[in-house]
């Protein structure tokens, strides 16, 4: 707890203090300032930037000359709960706010905690220092030497007390006839441990590596050397549940964990068998696909920062799994690129060791298998948008979206589509074409995938009408029923001039009208209001 006595005789520099009176009407972020140097002036501003020092203190109410005199602020007079909040939600940090009092003059006092290990904090845009009385953009060296404290490979450090007899025979044998197979060579199950590893680079120089631990270590070992390596299961029957109903801890070489890990989640309570009616068939559907999960788990485990406490934290809920893990992105990963970037794991060693064995094909590929499953699945995306600079947070839903793609994908069997041509299918069934990679788009068009559309870019093709709508796309023609389809869903109703006008080219102004009465009487389209305000919507 602060005092007036104490903050009274703190220098700014020395002490990593700012002091601004704010008396009355200090802005928050910016206020009515134009100027970007004016503007970053304000609470918000010299947040950023006490944390970008690795934390202190922003203290309103107290005169900047030295002794430091209270003068009173009203700066969130009443709301400094919701001050803490709007800090939170807009730099992901938790500043821990005080109010003092003398002779009835309020000094709030924000305690700013650090950055992130490795990431500066930015205020619109910019990542800002102190310097003298100013706030600046940080120089380049200033920001090189914070993103240079991200370890560039955690997992390749040699990790003291670690010794041969803590890895589990399990484990090693394990690791034998995954690569043993993967790469063809029977050799590998009989070469001596200790050339085994070396070979993979999980010993070297006469120590083992961290690397070696995660992939390797028994729990006795991971406890006392690295106890935040675990992943946590937690059960929840609703969202609005706050105390877990069942918990699991796997503390357990990586190559053992990940199965047993979903062995515990693939059970008929907690993973359940969704169902899509194509009448007269039931298209079942399993909750959480194990490769999603899978890769999901595994990017969690391998991308995570262990030079940050907490486990992998895995809750499931009914509708939805969801996989936290210490640490934000990867230096140079994003949401907006997090399925065409190629970073630069923090734990290289570890992702280099598991692409030998297959269970991952590539560094970061995970993201885009799992993003594909999902959209031929029906399901919603995987959804990152809860990460931030101290974790990545990643949500899979258990719910079919889309059951006409499930459909379509469902019928077709096995495909030879990658997982971006599976993500632009999904786009365009949407109609959120402006979402598409277009490199992937192609190879769509000319297999009937996808057709090209004047009014809407890309529309689905022939080949889902003529799969999904068969019964009235053998009497119409995919490509009529194509266009009445986007006509009257993705407009969300039209008038019947519309429809008829879309098909000019296809159908007399009659036969049109017939294929309107007929796709009513079949429950295709739904016929809203009376005369000239009369609406059709297709029906799904």
């Amino acid at each position: 707890m602060s005092t007036i006595a104490e903050l009274s005789q703190l220098r700014e520099r020395e002490d990593h203090v700012e002091f601004k009176a704010a008396r009355h009407n200090y802005p928050f972020a910016g206020g009515e300032r134009r100027e970007l140097k004016d503007r970053r002036h304000c609470v918000l501003g010299y947040v950023v930037a006490l944390a970008n020092e690795k934390g202190g203190r922003l203290i309103l109410g107290m005169a900047d000359e030295f002794p430091h005199v209270v003068v009173g602020s009203d700066f969130a007079k009443g709301e400094v709960g919701n001050l803490v909040d709007e800090i939170y939600d807009r730099l992901h940090i938790r500043v821990h706010a005080e109010e003092l009092y003398q002779d009835g003059l309020r000094v709030l006092v924000l305690n700013v905690p650090s950055r992130p290990v490795g990431k500066a904090l930015r205020f619109e845009g910019v990542p800002l220092m102190r310097l003298g009385e100013s706030l600046r953009e940080m120089d380049d060296a200033e920001y090189f030497s914070i993103i240079s404290e991200q370890d560039p490979d955690f997992s390749a450090r040699k990790c003291d007390n670690l010794n041969f007899d803590d890895l589990d025979e399990e484990a090693v044998k394990r690791l034998r006839t995954l690569i043993s197979d993967k790469r063809g060579n029977k050799d590998l199950l009989t070469v001596p441990v200790h050339q085994f590893l070396s070979d993979l680079g999980l010993y070297r120089d006469g120590a083992l590596t961290y690397a070696a631990l995660v992939l390797l270590g028994k729990s006795e070992a991971k406890r006392s050397l690295l106890p935040q390596d675990m992943i946590s299961v937690e059960f929840r029957s609703s969202h609005s549940q706050d105390r877990f109903s069942a918990r699991m801890e796997f503390r357990l070489p990586l190559v053992i964990a990940i199965d047993r890990v979903w062995e515990y989640i693939n059970h008929p309570a907690s993973n359940p068998i969704l169902q899509v009616n194509d009448m007269p068939r039931i298209i079942d559907v399993v909750g959480f696909n194990e490769e999603t999960v899978r890769e999901a788990i595994l990017n969690a485990c391998i991308h995570r920062s262990f030079q940050l406490n907490g486990d992998v934290v895995i809750k499931i809920y009914p509708d939805c799994l969801e996989v936290r893990n210490p640490g934000g992105f990867p230096f140079g990963v994003n949401l907006g690129n997090i399925l065409t970037v190629s970073s630069s794991p923090r734990n290289r060693l570890l992702v280099e060791t598991l692409e030998k064995t297959g269970f991952i094909e590539r560094s970061g590929q995970g993201a885009d298998i799992m993003f594909g499953n999902c959209a031929k699945e029906g399901k919603p995306l995987p959804n990152y948008n809860e990460s931030d600079d101290y974790q990545v947070c990643l949500k899979i839903r258990a719910v079919i979206e889309n059951p006409k793609l499930a459909i379509f994908f469902q019928s077709l069997g096995e495909l030879d589509l990658n997982a971006f041509e599976f993500i632009n299918i999904y786009y365009v069934y949407k109609a959120e074409v402006t979402n598409i990679y277009p490199g992937a788009m192609d190879r769509l068009v000319t297999s009937g995938f996808v057709s090209e559309d004047p009014d809407y870019r890309y529309t689905m093709g022939p080949l889902f009408y003529s799969t999904v709508y068969k019964d009235i796309s053998d009497s119409f023609g995919p490509e009529v029923i194509r266009r009445i389809n986007y006509a009257a869903k993705v407009k969300g109703g039209v008038p019947s001039s519309k429809i008829i006008s879309s098909l000019s080219d296809l159908e007399t102004t009659k036969r049109a009208r017939t294929i309107i009465s007929k796709l009513c009487d079949s429950g295709r389209l739904s016929k809203k209001g009376t005369g000239r305000s009369t609406t059709y919507i297709w029906i799904d």
